[in-house]
């Protein structure tokens, strides 16, 4: 389905010099070792430029990147799980204003008598980002279950519907939400229903069995409190397969280009309603959330859009309205419909507090636009 095409950069409008800066830029970055890997690509009207790779995707030894290599993304699985939900809701699976008790029963909270899918969506649910014993999950190789149990009997942060906090384990129950509508795994739904038909064929949601041996995967730069847990941190092979629905895709960056293109696209896997929906402010839709959340951090369906203000917008340079998603991992993508662009940058170092060499990057691509 998908039709992007490789294009030059100057076919797409782009400046050659302020594309070269950007080139340049990022080559320098991996050079002195700020960015071990980094890749990445802009799209326009149904063409992208090739793939852009610099550094190498082991730390401790010189292995060039090549277009085959895997990223760990992060929560740029988010939106993928969010716009697979919306495809069910399009097929009349589920609706997005069902309570959680619907698909899971044994959930007896009062607290939680009144979530929906719409609050797990839009981060409104008042469900915590992480569990509090998380660590304790993971060192024990937990399966993806054991954490929608444990998120089922999480206390919340605030009441349903009366604010907004990012909020990892709403995408945890959306996975079992996937499954008990679709009838399958939502790691295979997402394989055939999107993956396949988009031809995005280097992304899982977790490394299924046969590919537990790939080698060309982007080893990431660990933060302080993964070191030296190899058997469960982001580059072990239990975090690779576990299918973790906030987090574990690994893809392409030519794939994630892929997804982009049919969020643009108005021959798209999902309807323009749909699209509209899961791109739009949907904060506006809880009249109890504060009016400085609502105007200055909307969320979409799994989409964030463009705080402008905030250290980690997703572009500078781009209108507020401008969607996308930031992975802890050290990726980014974003597009903008009025202008019908494109991002992706993959990299396998981890955001910190700092201000990241990615955000100069995205500022850097978007400005190359120049027609």
């Amino acid at each position: 389905m998908s039709s992007l095409t490789l294009a030059l950069p100057q076919e797409l409008g782009i400046c050659q010099k302020r594309w070269s800066q950007a080139v340049e830029y990022a080559a320098t970055e991996c050079k002195r070792g700020t960015l071990p890997a980094l890749s990445f690509q802009v799209q326009r009207k149904h063409q992208a430029t090739p793939v852009e790779n610099f550094g190498s995707r082991r730390l401790n030894e010189a292995v060039p990147l090549n277009d085959e290599t895997l990223f760990l993304v992060a929560s740029l699985t988010k939106p993928m799980v969010a716009m697979a939900t919306m495809l069910l809701a399009e097929r009349g699976a589920l609706g997005l204003n069902q309570r959680i008790g619907d698909f899971f029963p044994e959930c007896r909270d009062p607290a939680k008598r009144l979530m929906t899918l719409r609050h797990l969506l839009t981060h409104t649910s008042g469900l915590p980002d992480m569990l509090p014993n998380n660590f304790e999950l993971r060192k024990s190789h937990a399966p993806h279950s054991a954490f929608v149990d444990e998120t089922l009997r999480a206390e919340l942060n605030f009441p349903v519907g009366r604010g907004t906090q990012y909020q990892s384990m709403g995408y945890a129950l959306l996975a079992s939400v996937i499954e008990k509508a679709a009838g399958v795994p939502c790691p295979d739904f997402m394989r055939t229903e999107i993956f396949e038909p988009l031809g995005m064929n280097r992304t899982w949601l977790g490394l299924p069995p046969a590919m537990q041996q790939e080698t060309n995967i982007a080893e990431i730069r660990v933060p302080e409190e993964q070191q030296g847990q190899d058997d469960w941190n982001w580059n072990s092979p239990y975090w690779r397969a576990l299918g973790a629905s906030w987090g574990g895709v690994l893809s392409t960056t030519s794939d994630l280009s892929r997804f982009l293109e049919t969020m643009l696209s108005q021959d798209s896997l999902f309807s323009q309603q749909t699209i509209l929906e899961a791109t739009t402010n949907r904060l506006d839709d809880f009249p109890l959330v504060s009016e400085s959340d609502r105007r200055t951090r909307g969320w979409g369906m799994g989409w964030r859009l463009n705080w402008k203000e905030h250290r980690s917008s997703l572009c500078e340079l781009m209108p507020a309205t401008t969607c996308g998603h930031w992975g802890a991992t050290g990726t980014l993508f974003w597009f903008d419909r009025s202008s019908e662009i494109g991002v992706v940058i993959l990299s396998n170092q981890p955001v910190g507090d700092r201000y990241s060499p990615i955000s100069r990057l995205s500022n850097m691509l978007a400005s190359a636009f120049v027609s």
